[in-house]
């Protein structure tokens, strides 16, 4: 858009728009007469909007002249078309403006952005489109400088002060001064998973401005070097931020927590404004043609293609569901060696193992397609210092790959790994644009893939934190409640192992962890079996076992005695002298990697100390998993978290009724650290031998 001059009015007063179509008859273009105070900005956000919802719209501006402080006149392009929307222009003009604070500015929402809120509006209280990472800090705690620098980084990063607009068209609007949200709750006053429940139902509210909640639990009196542990949450709403933008955050706020509380610098650029516009100049035309190619060809493969339509059915059930398996690091490097020498990723292959996973339970036949939705980063395109920008860019988009049980193993990664490249450059399209373009012939299906990748945190921010004596771990994603019935994430975690966590709802899927566990198998087993020569259906022969309800093991030898699920167990400490007995530790969803590692550390044996992941079948399978451990005469001592309580007792169950001797249930609650938990299991396996 140009301008005669710059016009630059406050907007809290109304706009009256006359729209003059002239005499078509003679070619004469539209005009809008614009009689009131207008800002400048609302103008470009208005034909924002109006571009993110119409492909193809014209990049050229409308030119403004400015005949007094309240008449203007809009003049369309030459290049407008003759349907251009001037109703809506007018609406989007006129509409009130947000009341309170009056904002710096206003953009369009992005097609994913308007997306996500849409999910979110049809889903209130629900604890929807909520997302969730959490860590802990160790060392002394100053809460003041804690605050102040949180309030540095939101006075800097213009994302955290925006919010959505009440408008007809979804608008983000950013406000001047926001107040950082930082709850603070001394030790005692809730348990970890109760307060991540309850937080995440309190939810974010997109329409106010501020999408980003600290909640600290814990923490000892500033600069008190001998303080406990406390544990942070960042709860965020996905419609304005992403995990990848809550870690540039976080690294923003440790370098505000190192200068003293105040952030170093002016605001970011570039902003989401900035992306807002590099969408508007984008040509959809190449990337219509792409996902419309892609339609084309996925209809030639016969028969259905997603989760739910081919194996899934709705139990007669409600809530939500989480489960998390870690390969360990050792299994995390033989994946990725194995992965590149296949001239594909670590992502490339959990794609493989899903596309596995969905054909097995859909019970197909010969050649059939699967689909199933994964994310891609939005931050590969070309704007300079994209990399570094916070925003909801990270963008779930459609993916149908026809699996083959006669073709070789190698032809299904490539052609995942070809797809990838594809379709990254058209990372920015939203899955609402491609179901427009294809009259949903590629609409999402019912399970999300994401591979979460990580900014790295510079060592001067951590050798800094250090020096103060603070300790603090990457922040852990948690059980995230998307718009799909099945998420799986996936993330490397500190100490390097690869953890896999599925959501999901019960209401379309009684349950997930079996396919999970199965999927854990295939990622470790791939790499021993799968050669060259391997086919498809050889890789799905490791699923042979996999059904739904019996309760079997991946790899378990069914009812045998001492069949040992691969997926359920993993030795943290051996033990230091022959029959010293075992303690038994049960895995939580919301308790990271690090933390059983720091526990294996700090617990002074001589018992073996193992953990026992979740699995299919429950307390038995975790029982079998135990194996010969759970012998007559055996010492096993069972640990958990609180909400443990009705597992460790059945498995402790399975043990007495096969001779063993009573055992002791230990269960402190979520807020415990790893050395007051080895010491807890030290004092149990004691009164146990």
């Amino acid at each position: 858009m140009t301008s005669s001059h710059p016009a630059r009015i406050p907007q809290d007063e109304p706009m009256t728009v006359v729209v003059d179509l002239g005499p078509a008859a003679h070619g004469v273009l539209p005009v809008l007469d614009l009689h009131g105070p207008l800002d400048t900005t609302r103008i470009e956000a208005a034909l924002d909007s109006i571009a993110a919802r119409r492909p193809g719209t014209p990049t050229r501006r409308p030119v403004l002249e400015t005949h007094s402080p309240g008449h203007h006149t809009l003049r369309l392009a030459p290049d407008a078309p003759d349907d251009f929307p001037l109703g809506r222009l007018a609406d989007l003009l006129t509409h009130p403006v947000t009341a309170g604070a009056p904002p710096t500015r206003r953009t369009a929402a992005t097609p994913l952005q308007r997306e996500l809120l849409a999910d979110a509006d049809t889903r209130p209280g629900t604890g929807a489109q909520v997302e969730q990472m959490a860590w802990s800090w160790d060392g002394p705690f100053d809460q003041e400088r804690f605050t102040d620098a949180w309030q540095s980084v939101v006075d800097c990063e213009s994302v955290l002060r925006t919010a959505f607009d009440s408008g007809p068209e979804p608008g983000i609007v950013v406000h001047d001064r926001v107040e950082a949200e930082v709850v603070r709750l001394p030790h005692g006053t809730a348990h970890w998973h109760d307060l991540l429940e309850d937080d995440r139902r309190r939810g974010i509210d997109p329409r106010r401005p501020g999408p980003l909640r600290i909640t600290v639990l814990g923490g000892g009196p500033a600069m008190f070097a001998t303080a406990p542990p406390l544990r942070v949450v960042l709860t965020y709403h996905p419609a304005l931020l992403d995990s990848w933008s809550v870690r540039l955050l976080l690294r923003e706020f440790y370098r505000a927590y190192l200068a003293g509380g105040r952030l170093p610098g002016g605001e970011r650029r570039p902003d989401m404004g900035d992306y807002v516009q590099w969408l508007a100049d984008q040509d959809t035309a190449p990337a219509r043609e792409f996902w419309s190619r892609d339609a084309r060809c996925s209809a030639l493969i016969p028969g259905p293609s997603g989760l739910f339509a081919v194996g899934g059915r709705a139990p007669d059930s409600t809530g939500h569901g989480c489960f998390r398996i870690r390969l360990t690091p050792e299994e995390t490097t033989r994946l990725a060696v194995w992965a590149a020498s296949w001239g594909a990723t670590e992502s490339t292959v959990l794609q493989a193992v899903w596309a596995l996973l969905l054909y097995r339970l859909g019970r197909a036949e010969g050649t059939a397609p699967v689909r199933f939705s994964t994310t891609v980063s939005g931050r590969g395109i070309l704007l300079d210092g994209i990399e570094g920008l916070p925003g909801a860019l990270c963008n779930p988009l459609p993916l149908t790959v026809a699996v083959d049980p006669d073709a070789p193993l190698s032809g299904l990664l490539g052609a995942l790994r070809d797809r990838a490249v594809d379709t990254a450059a058209y990372e920015w399209v939203s899955a609402g644009q491609i179901r427009a373009w294809t009259k949903d012939a590629l609409a999402p299906a019912d399970s999300l893939l994401a591979f979460e990748n990580r900014p790295p945190v510079p060592d001067a921010l951590t050798s800094g934190l250090a020096a103060l004596g603070i300790h603090v771990e990457p922040p852990e994603p948690l059980s995230a409640r998307t718009g799909f019935p099945l998420a799986l994430v996936a993330h490397h975690d500190d100490a390097g192992g690869l953890a896999l966590t599925v959501s999901y709802d019960r209401a379309r899927l009684a349950d997930a962890t079996e396919a999970l566990a199965y999927g854990a198998l295939l990622l470790r087993e791939l790499p021993y079996r799968a050669g060259k020569l391997t086919t498809v259906a050889e890789a799905l022969a490791l699923l042979s076992g996999m059904n739904p309800g019996t309760g079997a093991l991946p790899g378990s030898g069914g009812a045998g005695d001492e069949a040992v699920g691969p997926a359920a167990l993993e030795v943290l400490r051996p033990a230091t002298r022959p029959g010293a007995g075992t303690v038994a530790v049960l895995q939580a969803p919301a308790v990271t990697g690090s933390f059983y590692d720091r526990l294996a550390r700090a617990y002074p044996g001589p018992e073996e100390l193992v953990l026992l992941r979740p699995a299919p079948g429950g307390a038995p399978a975790r029982h079998r998993a135990l194996g010969s451990r759970t012998r007559a005469g055996r010492n096993v001592t069972l640990g958990g978290f609180t909400g443990d309580g009705v597992t460790a007792y059945e498995i402790a169950r399975l043990v007495a009724d096969r001779g063993g001797r009573p055992r002791v249930v230990v269960l402190p609650g979520g807020t415990a650290d790893p050395g007051e938990l080895a010491r807890m299991l030290a004092a149990a396996a004691r009164r146990a031998a």
